[in-house]
């Protein structure tokens, strides 16, 4: 079936935040550099010490010669313009490196916060794992070029999701236009922010190794959508790409309720129990958003590794549900079990083992 959605970017991701439905996938787990990508994973280690009580937001960073001649005025790279040996409030620091990109910033924080780019690279890569990034290495906290560091779009996506729900008093500074800093001041440097189409974020980045590269944000006719593209050519054309990615991605679904909380999504075979069928559930209501004009391009199945063997306790995790748009794999919703079921009888069982040994059989023998 071919794409319902067309771009020149690599790589892409594109989700619905609210149901997770993935509704564009190119490419996305394709590594690369993450340039100045790097900064979201910066900000989580940043805002996760925080929350935890560990900086606050009036804590003072020192600017040492390594950061002012690697990110500062001197190094040519994008910087907040932080004067060698002055001290810089962490809340200036965190504007610096959103809205201005600060490299200089990045390094500040990093050498304040562990010591050395280095050991802050690896407080990044433990933090991404931790958080679902799994095919994401970082090496320095800016994403300046470094050998061995790099993300995906899914990763990419998954962070700016997670930004967005787990720190919400922070995440507003995506969105900020403009920051000023050692009386120069510095326009954010999304273009999504400037388009009128309600985009909040998030960053921009550029390698000579893969391109334009941008992770964006809209929440628009009660839809949040994140999107990561990389791979293009010019500003200009990434700039175009993102909005109509994220234009179509509003426009080009309707939401479409599945399953109530608590509804039965189907039955499993159970193998050694009183009863040879086990019904199945999410833990609450299943949406998705569906393509208007490509309705029928929707399927599920519910996928588990079975018979599932008895005992079975209420509640067990017992598969996922899967639903694909076309060819794209746009859902996965894990599956409890919505009854117990306990050990049958002795014959019960030995007829199950019989039945399982026969149709494992057949199966051999058809493939």
């Amino acid at each position: 079936m071919a794409q319902l959605f067309e771009t020149r970017a690599k790589q892409a991701f594109l989700i619905d935040a609210d149901t997770g439905t993935v509704l564009f996938s190119k490419n996305p787990d394709e590594k690369i550099p993450p340039a100045s990508l790097a900064k979201l994973m910066t900000m989580e280690v940043v805002f996760n010490a925080i929350k935890s009580g560990r900086l606050s937001m009036s804590d003072a960073f020192y600017v040492s010669e390594h950061a002012w001649r690697t990110g500062g005025a001197v190094s040519g790279t994008s910087t907040m313009f932080a004067e060698i040996k002055s001290s810089v409030p962490l809340e200036a620091l965190i504007q610096g490196v959103i809205v201005q990109s600060a490299n200089d910033g990045c390094i500040i924080i990093a050498e304040g916060m562990a010591g050395s780019e280095e050991n802050f690279a690896r407080l990044m890569t433990e933090r991404a794992h931790k958080i679902g990034l799994t095919d994401s290495v970082f090496v320095n906290s800016s994403g300046l070029p470094a050998e061995g560091q790099h993300v995906t779009m899914r990763d990419l996506v998954t962070l700016a999701t997670h930004l967005w729900r787990e720190y919400p008093e922070f995440y507003k500074y995506y969105a900020q236009e403009s920051f000023t800093w050692n009386k120069i001041l510095q326009r954010n440097r999304n273009p999504l922010l400037r388009m009128d189409i309600g985009a909040d974020g998030l960053k921009t980045g550029f390698t000579e190794a893969s391109g334009y590269a941008i992770v964006g944000s809209v929440n628009r006719n009660g839809r949040r959508l994140f999107m990561a593209m990389s791979g293009l050519e010019t500003e200009s054309e990434r700039a175009e790409e993102a909005r109509k990615m994220l234009d179509w991605g509003v426009r080009a679904f309707e939401r479409m309720d599945i399953f109530d909380e608590g509804e039965t999504i189907g039955n499993v075979s159970v193998f050694g129990g009183a009863k040879g069928d086990l019904a199945v559930r999410a833990k609450g209501p299943v949406a998705i958003f569906r393509p208007i004009t490509n309705a029928d391009s929707l399927r599920a199945r519910i996928v588990y590794q079975g018979p599932i063997p008895a005992p079975v306790e209420e509640g067990q995790r017992i598969g996922t549900l899967k639903v694909w748009i076309g060819d794209t794999l746009s859902q996965e919703t894990p599956l409890y079990a919505a009854e117990s079921i306990a050990v049958g009888a002795l014959p019960d069982r030995a007829l199950d083992a019989v039945g399982e040994l026969l149709t494992g059989w057949m199966r051999r023998y058809r493939s």
